[in-house]
């Protein structure tokens, strides 16, 4: 019995209760679904009377019924996935590419589709699903902090050690690996386009590092000191790479830009360079000479990449050959 006390119409006064589990029936879109509800009880003239959380429970029932018979994810579920991948729930609406207030809708009880229930009950069960999403749509974000956060909880989900290789290192690693001969004059402008292009297709960057619009084109300045000591030579690199370490769309930028872009050496893909927008507008009333530090700004290098993917109708990422063909045509 309870001791809190609801309103009895039949007493007409306020009055504890009880409460008994009962088999109910109710109806959802025209079809009918039994389920196992709850009826409160005035303790002193025996009346069924409304009780608030009661009837909260009861319509859960109802429609968790209704979840379970028509294969929709279920409001436990739902409510989880947030916790478990430790994301707020608009920036998880974001990323999957819905409306920021969706997933809300739905943690509050909004029935979601067949199609969404299937993509949530996916997140939920296979945090690898999760981590393609996360790293795919990470531009959907407002913040990198929340990028972050969530993808330190999934790597611990996966079991994935915590690596201190940023992004720009991975790729520099597999570009080693896979370029038999790229000098650091190549290596700088490979970076470079991959930057680019990735934001062109995924609008997102993959780097969180600037370049430089130097002497002889765009170049990440730690990465210069890093390789410099080559100078003209080819980097020593280490055949053996775990390329799982990037996704699919990441691995399919890098491999276009290797096959596409390191094909060319380092003098002729820094004349592809001297030509394009970031370079010449960052560089400014500087002469070709002149020693500069100036950031080619990340907006630039998206725009640009993003208007060369259009002008060249660009379905895919092997499509890149054709605007490297026709720089090397144009020099």
């Amino acid at each position: 019995m309870s001791e809190r006390k609801v309103f009895c119409e039949e007493c007409r006064n306020d009055v504890t209760f009880t409460i008994n589990e009962k088999k109910m029936e109710g109806t959802i879109k025209g079809e009918k679904y039994s389920y196992i509800g709850k009826e409160a009880h005035c303790v002193d003239c025996g009346s069924e009377i409304y009780v608030a959380e009661v009837n909260d429970f009861n319509l859960k029932a109802l429609y968790d019924a209704y979840r379970e018979k028509n294969n929709i994810v279920s409001l436990e579920v739902i409510l989880a996935i947030p916790e478990k991948y430790a994301i707020g729930k608009r920036p998880l609406s974001l990323l999957l590419g819905w409306g920021e207030q969706t997933f809300s809708r739905y943690c509050d009880g909004d029935m979601p589709t067949k199609q969404y229930s299937e993509t949530l009950q996916k997140l939920y069960e296979v945090p690898a699903y999760y981590a393609e999403i996360l790293e795919n749509n990470k531009g959907n974000l407002k913040t990198i902090a929340s990028y972050e956060k969530s993808k330190r909880a999934v790597n611990k989900l996966l079991g994935r050690t915590e690596s201190t290789k940023t992004k720009i290192d991975l790729v520099i690693e597999y570009l080693l690996s896979q370029c038999e001969d790229i000098t650091p004059l190549a290596l700088q402008k490979a970076l470079y386009y991959i930057q680019g292009f990735y934001y062109a297709f995924y609008k997102t960057f993959l780097f969180s590092e600037e370049c430089e619009a130097w002497v002889h084109g765009p170049v990440y300045r730690d990465i210069y000191f890093r390789y410099r000591d080559y100078r003209f030579d080819p980097i020593e690199g280490n055949d053996e790479f775990d390329d799982s370490v990037f996704t699919s769309n990441e691995k399919a930028i890098l491999d276009s830009v290797i096959k596409n872009i390191c094909c060319y050496s380092g003098k002729v893909l820094v004349g592809f360079t001297h030509s394009e927008t970031p370079w010449l507008s960052t560089r400014g009333e500087l002469s070709p000479t002149t020693v500069s530090d100036r950031t080619i700004e990340k907006e630039l290098i998206g725009t640009y990449f993003s208007a060369v993917k259009e002008k060249y109708n660009m379905i895919n990422t092997n499509d890149i050959k054709g605007y490297a063909q026709k720089m090397f045509e144009q020099m």
